[in-house]
């Protein structure tokens, strides 16, 4: 009996020991700040700068990039998505779902490459985004086809003619994000040192002006979403006047990626359920390469072209937004309460 009554508290004290563990195990990590990159490229200068040795997997992630990387004190964490709408997505909403991470306070930001209008910036310059835009949610008909009076075969679902206003849509075509946070971003990232090389300068000169010739700034404008990596001067006409139909004019895009509105749309979709705050949602992206041809060249020649963007454009999608993460996590005390008015 004796025996039997030690071997009883034995085997008491492991299985608490045991729950224990597991409560630690599922206990969720709260980071204040979660960076979002979208693939190898982008996530390399946070991986080589920043110690995220914690490795936690996520079921539902990219086979890819299968596990979050967060610093041991757990006040930043990065994922990466994979390219296109349908990782994004879905990356985005295994991490939100997984209830390994209490995302409620969290501020996310969204950091990466992407193509750039050389009349709103440069190779290797930065842009925080005020809205983003779904290039993608339309109709078109072949230029071939169309009108003789169209500009283009771009024309807005339900519309019957380029400029006409959509009758219908699927509600995630444009996001505007926090303009307080939009501006805090900014005015705190606005002097950061910008990376740049010899090859992206001797590319950007063939430019004939400003900003597209000049060195790399940080600045606000928009981004324009599309799994169609697109190219050209006439495509990025058509492009300009359906950002512009899509926010009513209040939109001038800068910068062309393949994910935005989809990781908006998974991140909207979390804080319906109550497990984010989209207001602490910030989207950055850095030029790489040009979205259309230099004087003198042809789209073709453009989209093929080693520009010398990729390695500044990746550096200071690291520097800019790491300024700000780095603030907000210094100083929290005022950031946890929402973003801080001085």
């Amino acid at each position: 009996m004796r025996l039997f009554g030690r071997f009883s508290a034995f085997a008491l004290t492991a299985a608490t020991m045991f729950a224990g563990t597991q409560a630690m195990a599922a206990e969720a990590m709260a980071p204040k700040v979660m960076v979002i990159t979208m693939f190898a490229g982008e996530a390399k200068p946070w991986l080589a700068e920043r110690k995220l040795d914690t490795k936690i997997a996520v079921p539902g992630l990219s086979k890819e990039f299968p596990e979050v990387a967060c610093e041991q004190s757990g006040d930043l964490c990065m994922m990466t998505t994979a390219m296109g709408f349908a990782n994004a997505a879905s990356s985005v909403s295994a991490l939100i779902y997984s209830g390994k991470f209490d995302l409620k306070n969290s501020y996310i930001i969204i950091a990466g490459i992407a193509g750039i209008d050389p009349s709103d910036g440069t190779l290797g310059s930065a842009h925080w985004a005020r809205y983003a835009i779904d290039g993608g949610l339309r109709h078109e008909i072949d230029p071939r086809q169309i009108s003789s009076d169209w500009s283009n075969g771009v024309l807005a679902l339900g519309a019957k003619k380029p400029g006409d206003k959509a009758t219908w849509g699927s509600t995630t075509e444009v996001y505007q994000l926090n303009e307080e946070l939009l501006q805090k971003a900014f005015a705190l990232t606005k002097d950061v040192e910008l990376a740049d090389a010899d090859d992206a300068k001797a590319y950007r000169a063939t430019y004939p002006a400003a900003p597209g010739n000049a060195a790399p700034q940080v600045s606000i404008c928009d981004t324009l979403s599309s799994d169609t990596y697109w190219h050209g001067s006439m495509i990025a006409e058509g492009m300009g006047e359906w950002v512009s139909l899509m926010t009513e004019g209040k939109g001038d895009y800068c910068t062309t990626q393949m994910e935005d509105n989809a990781t908006l749309t998974a991140l909207q979709r979390g804080d319906d359920a109550g497990l984010l705050d989209f207001d602490r949602i910030a989207l950055l992206r850095t030029a790489s390469n040009f979205d259309r041809e230099a004087p003198g060249t042809s789209p073709a020649e453009s989209l093929s072209a080693k520009s010398g963007g990729f390695g500044p454009s990746t550096t200071n999608a690291y520097r800019v937004a790491g300024k700000l993460a780095d603030t907000m996590i210094a100083d929290w005390s005022e950031w946890e309460k929402g973003v801080p008015a001085r």
